[in-house]
């Protein structure tokens, strides 16, 4: 499925119009090799009520092509989700009162990202204040590729300059909703100029859009997606997204080309499972099992 119509607020020339071609043409670094050399992913968020947006995001993270995979979550959740993801190390933490990783856990993951190629903060946190207080005891003392997403974004909301000191190798993933939140203005008909606004006052590359998907960077390159399924729009989707930002990240990708290489695999699988089972009747976590393929097809 593709999205033809744009307005020429939103439309612009030196946008660079995501394809396969686009993407055979600037691969990211070859997924093979051991575990080790694949890089490493620490997915933090999670709450008791939301255990499977740290699920889904740390998943699409193997799936994206990271080698291996820690999640600290509170230990609310850590022994279910341990045994959902075999394949992660997961670290118990300390919760608040409201059921969020307590900042007293800030040092603890602050170690557990010494040893990762990328951090993704967020997926699964309830309390924008619980996400943004926990973010300003990690984020500043994190030298490696953040991605930050869902209600992390509270950071920035408080912090437009907290991942300044990052250089460029942050990620922000936010919807069209929390874009807005973060930078106090209405872009739910603009999300390009919202985008491009935010990755300007950051630092950070930003992928946001709706029906369309937008990645500009902070010195103002841009491409936009226009594939995808209104299935995309379910329950855990940007999850998925944002895990895959995060592996691509963890094999060596720059922000924008794992921005750029996770989103329009999001969007194909999304198309995919449309195909099979109608456009609105897919489940967020089936979208995993078609990343990998898509991201093979353009290998």
């Amino acid at each position: 499925m593709r999205e033809t119509m744009m307005s020429e607020s939103t439309k612009t020339q030196d946008d660079v119009v995501i394809t396969s071609s686009q993407l055979r043409g600037w691969p990211p670094p070859d997924p093979n090799g051991d575990k080790e050399t694949r890089g490493r992913v620490l997915v933090v968020g999670g709450h008791a009520t939301t255990p499977g947006a740290v699920l889904l995001a740390a998943e699409a993270a193997l799936r994206g092509g990271a080698g291996k995979l820690q999640c600290a979550v509170p230990g609310t959740i850590a022994v279910p989700l341990a045994m959902a993801v075999p394949e992660a190390g997961v670290a118990s933490l300390p919760v608040d009162d409201g059921g969020d990783i307590a900042v007293s856990a800030a040092e603890e993951i602050v170690e557990l990202a010494k040893d990762c190629a990328a951090v993704l903060l967020g997926p699964g946190i309830v309390s924008p204040r619980a996400a943004s207080a926990l973010l300003e005891k990690v984020v500043p003392q994190l030298d490696v590729p953040v991605v930050i997403d869902a209600l992390g974004m509270a950071y920035l909301t408080d912090h437009l300059d907290g991942v300044a000191h990052l250089e460029g190798k942050a990620v922000l993933s936010p919807n069209v909703g929390e874009l807005s939140q973060t930078l106090g203005e209405d872009h739910e008909d603009d999300p390009r100029a919202g985008a491009a606004e935010l990755a300007r006052r950051t630092g950070a590359t930003v992928a946001s859009g709706t029906a369309m998907t937008w990645i500009v960077t902070p010195d103002g390159r841009s491409w936009r997606d226009e594939g995808g399924s209104p299935g995309l729009g379910v329950s855990g989707s940007g999850d998925v997204k944002a895990g895959a930002i995060a592996g691509l990240l963890a094999r060596g990708a720059d922000p924008e080309q794992a921005a750029c290489w996770a989103t329009y695999a999001h969007g194909r699988a999304g198309e995919r499972l449309a195909a099979q089972v109608g456009s609105t009747g897919f489940l967020a976590r089936e979208l995993l099992r078609e990343i990998p393929a898509v991201l093979a097809e353009l290998a």
